[in-house]
């Protein structure tokens, strides 16, 4: 059916890539055994095909955006359905924007105000997220006895921050004979839950010849914004990596180890679409790559075996393997370390619930997805999980403790990192 979207009257540069999302959709179903939501709830609703007629329906002006909201907001944005969809519906593009469309029309309840100005004003920004992790502790214990959202807020809050968080050199050089020169994103989150994988990454870029920029004045990418709706905040935080990032030719790729970060910096072209910086925010994500997939690209310089054999289940964050279409280079890159032997995780291609702050929106449906996917990942009577994304991290190490076991989960980098550390 053709649509009839009022592409003119939507009032954002977005309403054509909406609109040709809507109209791609042939509604076939190919995408309900790929969505989290609805293998959970089993509502037509609560699928991409079923959220797709109603963002249509109020685009069109025929539905009332409060009766749909409820469905847009229990979507994760993990999009399993892309990988799924054989009519190539960028349903990406379709969600990122509707929600930017819909958030300065919704109407939010006080605690639902503050939650989302705790995560905007604290997540992005390393020393008070530090800071308010370290405060959270105390809380922790009680977090049961708190509303919703900030209950779910603190019950993230780890029981102790990790050692290694000291300050990034601006160069790191590369070992031996120079094969490439890149940018790194050092991240917000994942600067204070786990500084360790920053550090992988430099040591693993180093020992594949590769020298690091890591620049200064950079800040949070800005996905978390655009993956709410928040699309001011996430332009101006975009902004300042656009400004920070060298983007000259000497500069090979823009590095990521986060997948959502990655994720969303490829869509940077969208979120600049029609204003000034359209054209550079295009160009830099065109060099956005993640740190698994340059690695395959570039060539792994063989690691060394690990000191003992170790069995790795490999989680595939959905940023990378949906959004980005990464999945085969971390796995030849597991492969490649010698004393590993890969194993998969049944249901790999569902989403574990994290999903950037939904398990702080919709921590019922993120805990259910939680525990599926830990008792996935025991099937497979691995030693160790390895993923890509510090969100997926944090909850697949949260929902494995629920179930009685402390399996370490690791960043792909960090089990390389640890290969190339290994005596012979």
């Amino acid at each position: 059916m053709q649509h009839t979207i009022p592409i003119d009257q939507i009032g954002m540069p977005q309403a054509e890539e909406m609109a040709h999302a809507v109209s791609t959709c042939v509604h076939c179903g190919f995408c309900l055994a790929a969505c989290p939501t609805y293998l959970i709830m089993n509502e037509e609703m609560d699928s991409p095909r079923g959220r797709i007629v109603l963002m249509r329906d109020v685009l069109e002006g025929k539905l009332p955006l409060a009766e749909a909201q409820e469905h847009i907001d229990r979507c994760l944005g993990c999009l399993g359905c892309v990988t799924a969809c054989p009519s190539g519906v960028p349903y990406g593009e379709l969600i990122t924007s509707f929600r930017a469309y819909a958030e300065p029309q919704r109407k939010r309840d006080a605690l639902d105000k503050l939650a989302r100005a705790l995560v905007r004003n604290i997540l992005p920004y390393p020393a008070r997220f530090k800071l308010a992790s370290a405060l959270g502790q105390w809380a922790k214990p009680f977090a049961k006895l708190f509303p919703a959202q900030l209950g779910a807020m603190l019950a993230l809050v780890p029981d102790g921050l990790p050692s290694g968080g000291e300050a990034l050199p601006e160069i790191y050089p590369a070992t031996g004979v120079r094969r490439a020169r890149v940018a790194l994103l050092a991240g917000c989150v994942q600067q204070v839950l786990a500084p360790q994988i920053n550090w992988a990454t430099l040591k693993v870029l180093a020992a594949n010849g590769v020298e690091v920029v890591i620049p200064r004045g950079q800040g949070c990418c800005g996905s978390l914004g655009m993956h709410t709706g928040d699309a001011n905040s996430a332009r101006a935080l975009a902004e300042i990596n656009l400004n920070a990032f060298p983007q000259d030719k000497d500069i090979d790729a823009v590095i990521t180890n986060a997948a959502g970060c990655g994720s969303g910096m490829k869509e940077y072209g969208l979120l600049f679409k029609g204003t000034p910086h359209e054209e550079r925010a295009r160009a830099f994500a065109k060099k956005t790559m993640d740190i698994s997939e340059f690695l395959d690209n570039l060539g792994l310089i063989q690691p060394k075996p690990l000191p003992q054999a170790m069995r790795v289940a490999y989680h595939d964050a959905c940023h990378l393997a949906h959004a980005q279409g990464v999945v085969g280079a971390p796995r030849r890159l597991l492969k490649a370390i010698p004393n590993v032997t890969l194993l998969e995780i049944p249901e790999g291609e569902i989403c574990c619930g994290s999903a950037g702050t939904y398990n702080i929106e919709q921590p019922e449906t993120a805990n259910a997805l939680g525990e599926r996917k830990a008792r996935n990942v025991l099937k497979t009577q691995a030693d160790a999980v390895a993923t890509g994304n510090i969100g997926c991290l944090v909850q697949l190490k949260s929902s494995l403790k629920k179930q009685g076991h402390a399996l370490p989960v690791l960043h792909t980098v960090e089990l390389l990192a640890k290969a190339y550390e290994a005596k012979r």
